[in-house]
Order: structure tokens, then C-alpha cells, then sequence
């Protein structure tokens, strides 16, 4: 049940998130309401009602009976849903402006074009050389939705457990949900490039290229509720979880060596316990692989 609530706050913390930066920041719209439209009632319902089918959580059986006074989200997971959320619009409004900041095919405008984008006229001295018919390229809109259908599938990911790690808990935990995203994913293919989808949706189809920085706005919301999770799991809630069987007995064994070393090799086997590997040994190199490749992300700071 909180794995659900939590995918739709923070999937709508994002929307509501994109929808103020972009008119705080005086930015063109980088949302249009039937593309929102589509993002909850196609992306979001399928991995939504997947999130039903998840597996118990691996320390289900060691923690305490949760008390019947104890509010279903607590200020901690409000606070991680707020995070996430805002990451998830920071990250929408930053693959438009990409677009037109940095991107090889966009216009390379600066970010005060950009924030002043209706004061664009001929005349004006700011906007020499702009055509202001940019402003209403479709390119910039795709890229936001393409990273928010992108960024809310790997938030349903983080989903799969309040608090274990994916490392642990691999996607393949609940086959529903990985069904579900790629469904949601062809989906979003299909109005990407299928015509006359895209134009209806006043969307483009998308280059290589372009779907790299896609990516790699997109995943960072995996690594960030991973840290979060850690948080959880050793500092915020660590009172929350019982000593197993297993290890009470291996803190009453007697030692013969002790010291930091010893410290540190039991916390690493405790750490690397009931790790995935397979799942390790198909993600590192992909992650490992997509963010090598080439892309202007860096170009927005710069400019």
C-alpha cells in the first residue's frame, strides 16, 4: 500500500514541481495539458496497479507489528516523497531547457532568452539573431515528457520495497511491474512514432542522442532513493528492525580477533548479504555504458 501511495505523490510532486519552475523561471510551457493527460491515465495506471502484486519486504518477518496509532506515511517518508517529486520536476524542466540550451539541433540560447522568451522580438537587441518561432518548437516538449515517462518508470522501479535496495530486491521480484513498463514504455513509442500520434500530441520523434540525455536525467532518481533507503534502513528508522536468530549468535561467538578490521569485514558481509548479482552484472556495465556516452548536459551550467 505505501509503495503505492508513494509512486503517485511523487509522481505528482513532479508534475506540480514542473508546472511552477517553468512559469517561476519565465520558460515556455514545457508540458501541454493532453500530454500530462496521457502521463496519468496510460503511464502511470499500469505500473501503478503493478505495484499491487509486489513482494513482502525481505525483513518483513524481522520487524515489530506496525502499531495501529502509527500514521501510514510518517514525516520521513513525506520528506522522501517530496525529494523525489522534486527531482523529477527539476529534471522534466531541465530536458526542455536542454533543448534549447545546449542541445546539437537547438537554438543555443542563453538562459536570459530563454527566461525573458516573450519579450522576443525583431527589434529587440537581447534576441539578435533568434528566431522567435522557436519558442514554439515541439523538440523541448518531448524531451520533458520523454524524461517524465522515463524518470516516473524508474521511480515505479524504487517502488518495489519501502526500504530494501534493488540490489536485493532485482525488478524481475515482481514480473507484473516489469510487464507493466514496458508496456508503458511502448506506449510511449507508439505516440513517439507512429504517425499521426505525434502530432497530435504536438511531439516529435526522438534521435539517439537525444535519448541518452533522456537517460541520464532519468536514472539518477534510482541512485537517490537508493541513499535514501540507506538512510532509512541504518540511521532513521533503525529501531524498527529485530535482531535475527542468526545474528545474535554470531555477536555472543567469541573472537579472537578483534579491532577495525574485524568491524569492517562483518558490516561489508552483512552489507553484500542476499545481494542480487545477476541483476549487478546486467545494470553496472548498462549504467556504466550510458553515461560514457557523449551528450551536452553539462553545456546548461556553462552557459
Amino acid at each position: 500500500m505505501k509503495q503505492f501511495i508513494r509512486y503517485l505523490i511523487s509522481s505528482n510532486i513532479g508534475e506540480v514541481v514542473c508546472i511552477f519552475l517553468t512559469a517561476a523561471l519565465g520558460m515556455p510551457e514545457a508540458l501541454i495539458p493532453v500530454q500530462l493527460l496521457w502521463v496519468n491515465l496510460v503511464t502511470d495506471g499500469f505500473p501503478a496497479t503493478a505495484l499491487g502484486f509486489n513482494p513482502p519486504d525481505l525483513d518483513i518477518m524481522s520487524r515489530p507489528p506496525r502499531s495501529p496509532k502509527e500514521p501510514l506515511i510518517s514525516s520521513w517518508l513525506f520528506c522522501r516523497y517530496l525529494i523525489i517529486g522534486c527531482y523529477v520536476g527539476a529534471a522534466t524542466v531541465g530536458a526542455a531547457a536542454w533543448w534549447f540550451m545546449a542541445a546539437h539541433d537547438g537554438p543555443k540560447l542563453s538562459f536570459y532568452q530563454l527566461s525573458h522568451y516573450l519579450q522576443c522580438s525583431e527589434g529587440h537587441i537581447e534576441f539578435a539573431g533568434v528566431q522567435c518561432s522557436v519558442f514554439e518548437s515541439p523538440y523541448p516538449m518531448t524531451m520533458a515528457l520523454s524524461v517524465l515517462v522515463t524518470i516516473e518508470m524508474c521511480n515505479a522501479l524504487n517502488s518495489l520495497s519501502e526500504n530494501q535496495s534493488l540490489l536485493k530486491m532485482p525488478p524481475w521480484s515482481n514480473p507484473w511491474l516489469v510487464g507493466a513498463i514496458c508496456l508503458s514504455m511502448a506506449l510511449h513509442f507508439l505516440i513517439l512514432y507512429v504517425d499521426p500520434l505525434p502530432v497530435i500530441f504536438q511531439i516529435r520523434p526522438l534521435s539517439w542522442p537525444q535519448w541518452v540525455v533522456v537517460l541520464k536525467m532519468s536514472l539518477p532518481v534510482i541512485f537517490m532513493d537508493e541513499v535514501l533507503k540507506f538512510l532509512a534502513r541504518n540511521y532513521i528508522e533503525p529501531g524498527s528492525q529485530i535482531q535475527t536468530l542468526e545474528e545474535e549468535e554470531e555477536l555472543q561467538r567469541p573472537r579472537v580477533v578483534t579491532g577495525l578490521v574485524d568491524t569492517v569485514v562483518t558490516k561489508v558481509r552483512q552489507a553484500l548479504k542476499g545481494v542480487s548479482w545477476s541483476f549487478v552484472l546486467i545494470s553496472a556495465p548498462l549504467v556504466i555504458w550510458i553515461f560514457s556516452l557523449d551528450s551536452d548536459i553539462t553545456n546548461i551550467f556553462w552557459e
